[in-house]
């Protein structure tokens, strides 16, 4: 009870509200700048540049279309986006921009559910270091993209040498894995990287894990979820955009709900990473 009033304290459902709008925007920024930079290596390397599209959308359903008319944008489209020309260039320097945005739009969230101010480095240091997060968080989409295709043609061959019929079911599981391991390696990298909070290491990977954990639910139920969202008459004509505003959103509910669990229990401890969390008064109930 003690996170949810701290979560609520904090203003954590506005705060949430807000990542997902700056969410809306960074996320096709960042694909669109992304596969400028990466596109003429993903074009030669089309079961990589697949994977990827698939790991993407497994973790933000219905953002790409792959083929089957289900997203919103066009894969071949992101393949074939210009950035060595000065168009390209303007463009990706207002799109790098956005993306930024969204990661000072986490950081000030992230800070404010514990408590804390903003961070005191000089704002173009600040701005160096989120291009560095950026580019590495990109990074861990392609290697982790890398990953579960080796690993599906591992399994892919393991099946045919001895004609193991579960093939598909364990590629599936292999996909769940490498997403959870990458949600974690984020979630800690948002709240210790990019928020520059001094979190202290058991309590970082009690938080990370539970906060992965809700994450990967949420993307086994997300096509259930945007499905349901798009039900409503009254949304049907823009329910993609709807249902990514939603999705955002809970993704954005669950990362600063982790972050609140990982304050109140530095609190707990006696930490002093936090500032003014809300659960100074022991009396609000269990955690």
């Amino acid at each position: 009870m003690r996170v949810l009033h701290n979560y609520s304290l904090n203003r954590g459902p506005l705060l949430a509200a807000g990542l997902s709008f700056h969410s809306i925007f960074a996320a096709f920024a960042a694909l669109w700048l992304g596969f400028s930079i990466g596109g003429l290596v993903l074009q030669a390397q089309p079961r990589l540049s697949n994977a990827v599209f698939e790991f993407i959308n497994s973790a933000v359903p219905g953002l790409i279309d792959i083929g089957d008319g289900d997203g919103l944008v066009k894969a071949s489209a992101l393949l074939a986006a210009p950035v060595l020309s000065w168009t390209g260039a303007v463009a990706s320097v207002g799109l790098l921009l956005t993306a930024l945005g969204w990661l000072a739009a986490t950081r000030a969230a992230i800070r404010t559910i514990f408590g804390l101010p903003g961070p005191r480095t000089n704002p173009l240091i600040l701005r160096l270091q989120d291009v560095g997060h950026a580019f590495a968080f990109g990074l861990a989409v392609l290697v982790s993209a890398g990953l579960t295709l080796v690993g599906t043609r591992a399994l892919g061959t393991f099946g045919a040498y001895f004609h193991w019929s579960a093939t598909d079911l364990a590629a599936r599981g292999l996909g769940l894995v490498v997403m959870f391991l990458f949600d974690t390696v984020a979630l800690a990298s948002l709240f210790r990287v990019l928020a520059g909070i001094p979190i202290p290491a058991r309590r970082l990977l009690g938080g990370v894990l539970m906060g992965a954990t809700g994450l990967g639910v949420l993307k086994v139920l997300g096509s259930r979820l945007l499905v349901a969202s798009g039900s409503n008459p009254l949304l049907a004509s823009f329910a993609a955009i709807i249902g990514l505003m939603i999705w955002f959103n809970l993704i954005s509910q669950v990362i600063l709900m982790s972050a609140s669990w990982i304050a109140v229990g530095a609190s707990d401890e006696g930490s002093s990473v936090g500032g003014r969390t809300g659960v100074d008064d022991r009396d609000t109930g269990p955690r």
